[in-house]
C-alpha cells in the first residue's frame, strides 16, 4: 500500500494514439470527463454505462455493455422488502452505438426481455427501463459543475481502462412493478454513474465502494476502488463534497470475508486519513457462465460509518451514509 504520484489532467485529450495503443499523455486523473475514448481494434474492447438509483429502502440499477463480441444488458430492482426483480439480455455483434466522450450521447438498447434508454438532457439525464414486469422512469440532476472523477488505469500500452465515476446526483422518478409504484425523490434518492471504456485483460477482479448522502449540510459522495488498480500507479479513490472533487492517491486497503458477504467490510489507508466500516444489509449475487464469458458479482448494500479526511477537505464523519461495496470477478 502506498501513495501514488498521479498527474491531474486539465484539458481534453485522446485516450489512444492513432495506432490504438494507450496514449501515455492520457494517464492521470481529472475532475471532469476530459478523455476521448478513441478505441480501435477488436476483441479486447469493453465499453459500458452503469447507473444505479438508491435510497434507504430500494435500488434500481441498469447496465449497458459492449464486450466487442457480445452485448450484455441488465435491469435490476430491489424493492423495500428486499425482493429482487431481474431481467438480462444478450445480443451478439454488431457493436452498439456508444459515445466516445462521457455524457455526450444517448445510449439505448432493446432486446426481447428488456429496453433501456439513457438520454442526456441539458440539466441531467433521463433514465428509462422496461421489462415484462417493470417500468422505470427517473430524472437525474447532473449540472456542469457536478464533481466527477476520471481515471486512466494503465496495465500496459495495449491493456488499459478509462473510467468516470460520479455519485450524489439527485434522482426523481418511479418504478412501476406488479401494480405497485415505488418512488424515488430528493433528498434521500441519489444516482451513481460508472462510465467505462478500455481494453481489458481476459481475467480481472475488482472492488468498488460508493456512497451518497448529506453531512452537516453538505452533499457528500464516496468513491473507492481496489484490486484492479494494484501496481498501476493509479487509484479511483475520491471524496466529493458539494461541487468539489478531493482525490485520494493513497491505496485503499480492503478487508472483508469472501463468502461471508454480510459481515462488515473495513476500508482504510496506511496514512490513517481514512478508516471506514461498511455494514451490509442485503447482498446481490450474480453469476454468469456463457462459454468464454464468466462473471461472479457480490454487491452488498448497506451503510457506511467512520471518518475520512481527503486531501484539501475537512475530516468527515460519514456515519449513516447509504451505499454499497462489491467484489467482481470477470472472465471476458
Amino acid at each position: 500500500m502506498c501513495m501514488n504520484h498521479e498527474r491531474e489532467i486539465t484539458s481534453e485529450i485522446d485516450l489512444c494514439t492513432p495506432s490504438g495503443r494507450l496514449n501515455p499523455n492520457a494517464v492521470g486523473w481529472s475532475r471532469r470527463p476530459l478523455h476521448r475514448c478513441n478505441l480501435r481494434g477488436w476483441g479486447r474492447k469493453k465499453r459500458w454505462e452503469y447507473w444505479a438509483i438508491q435510497d434507504e429502502q430500494k435500488v434500481l440499477a441498469v447496465t449497458v455493455s459492449d464486450l466487442d463480441y457480445a452485448g450484455l444488458f441488465a435491469v435490476w430492482f430491489s424493492d423495500p422488502a428486499g425482493e429482487e426483480h431481474v431481467a438480462t439480455g444478450l445480443r451478439p455483434v454488431p457493436r452498439l452505438s456508444m459515445p466516445e466522450r462521457a455524457g455526450r450521447g444517448e445510449v439505448s438498447v432493446r432486446t426481447k426481455t428488456l429496453a433501456i434508454s439513457l438520454q442526456p438532457l441539458p440539466e441531467g439525464l433521463r433514465l428509462r427501463a422496461s421489462t415484462p414486469e417493470l417500468d422505470a422512469d427517473v430524472h437525474i440532476e447532473r449540472s456542469a459543475s457536478h464533481p466527477s472523477l476520471g481515471v486512466v488505469v494503465p496495465w500496459s500500452s495495449s491493456r488499459f481502462q478509462y473510467t468516470v465515476k460520479e455519485t450524489a446526483m439527485a434522482a426523481t422518478g418511479s418504478v412501476r412493478l406488479a401494480g405497485q409504484e415505488f418512488s424515488f425523490a430528493p433528498p434521500t434518492a441519489f444516482a451513481t454513474w460508472d462510465f467505462g471504456r478500455g481494453k481489458w485483460p481476459y481475467r480481472i477482479t475488482w472492488n468498488w465502494g460508493s456512497g451518497a448522502g448529506h453531512v452537516d449540510g453538505h452533499r457528500i459522495g464516496l468513491q473507492f476502488g481496489g484490486a484492479w488498480t494494484d501496481g498501476t500507479g493509479s487509484t479511483e479513490n475520491a471524496v466529493f463534497i458539494d461541487d468539489t472533487t478531493h482525490k485520494i492517491s493513497e491505496d485503499v486497503e480492503w478487508r472483508y470475508e469472501p463468502g461471508n458477504w454480510l459481515a462488515p467490510w473495513q476500508l482504510s489507508t496506511r496514512d490513517g486519513a481514512m478508516d471506514l466500516l461498511f455494514t451490509p444489509k442485503r447482498v446481490r449475487t450474480d453469476t454468469t457462465e456463457l462459454g468464454i464469458i464468466g462473471n461472479r458479482t457480490h454487491q452488498c448494500f448497506g451503510v457506511w460509518s467512520g471518518r475520512v479526511a481527503a486531501p484539501g477537505a475537512p475530516e468527515l464523519d460519514v456515519s449513516g451514509i447509504p451505499g454499497w461495496v462489491e467484489e467482481v470477478r470477470n472472465r471476458w
